[in-house]
């Protein structure tokens, strides 16, 4: 992959008309354009493929699926249908999916909200041990790979170890990416991509910091450089 490849831009708007001019302005600089559930639910399973027409090279749905399991699976099949490269699940639930054919989609393992810290998980009743967002993120990979999911979600904090737990071959996609002197707004387990990379991320996923931009082309090319930067301080394997 080229560190343009690794840069997955967050489609968060509310219309398709939105979403199409933003990848008409950033295919040249991102490979990988995230429909989540705000583009999703307002304008429909449809904006798929009119993200596709307007030039994505891959779509990567992230709706998180959780529910029961008949429900997880059906919506599976679904999303799959829509001819997407990625879709999650939370971790924790991916072992429902480990006999489906999701038509050459990669399924990842969503392990620990980037807007989660100790005090959140504390509050929401984990276990000390598991109150830790790194100890929680490794036992959930831990799901996902046993599952055969194609790698997990997590931030860039988490990026060394579960890379250490997963291999090589995993995808391991890092949100919460911001630049050095960025807004963290609702996130709280944030990193640069350059420290992302260098960390292992095999991408990052941004919205905010290039949406809101007062140039988002420039934005982005940023962006890639600091993916570059990171590859090339990634020690070996």
């Amino acid at each position: 992959m080229t560190p343009r490849d690794r840069l997955i831009f967050a489609l968060d708007v509310d219309t398709a008309d939105q979403a199409e001019n933003l990848v008409r302005l950033l295919a040249p600089e991102v490979g990988v354009f995230k429909v989540g559930l705000e583009l999703f639910v307002s304008a429909g399973p449809e904006v798929v493929g009119r993200v596709r027409r307007a030039g994505a090279k891959a779509i990567f749905l992230d709706l998180k699926l959780h529910d029961i399991p008949a429900t997880m699976r059906a919506a599976a099949r679904a999303a799959a249908g829509l001819g997407v490269e990625l879709i999650t699940c939370h971790a924790d639930q991916a072992g429902i999916f480990e006999d489906m054919d999701l038509h050459g989609a990669s399924l990842l393992g969503v392990t620990v909200l980037t807007s989660l810290g100790a005090d959140e998980l504390k509050a929401m009743g984990y276990p000390p041990e598991l109150q830790d967002p790194q100890a929680l993120v490794l036992r959930r990979a831990s799901l996902a790979l046993a599952a055969g999911c194609s790698g997990v979600v997590c931030s860039g904090r988490e990026a060394a170890a579960v890379r250490n737990l997963l291999g090589t071959e995993a995808l391991i996609i890092c949100p919460g990416i911001r630049p050095a002197s960025g807004e963290v707004h609702d996130q709280k387990r944030v990193m640069t991509p350059q420290r992302a990379l260098a960390a292992g991320a095999s991408h990052i996923v941004v919205g905010r910091p290039i949406r809101t931009a007062p140039d988002p082309v420039a934005a982005a090319q940023a962006m890639v450089q600091g993916i570059a930067q990171g590859l090339a301080e990634r020690s070996p394997a």
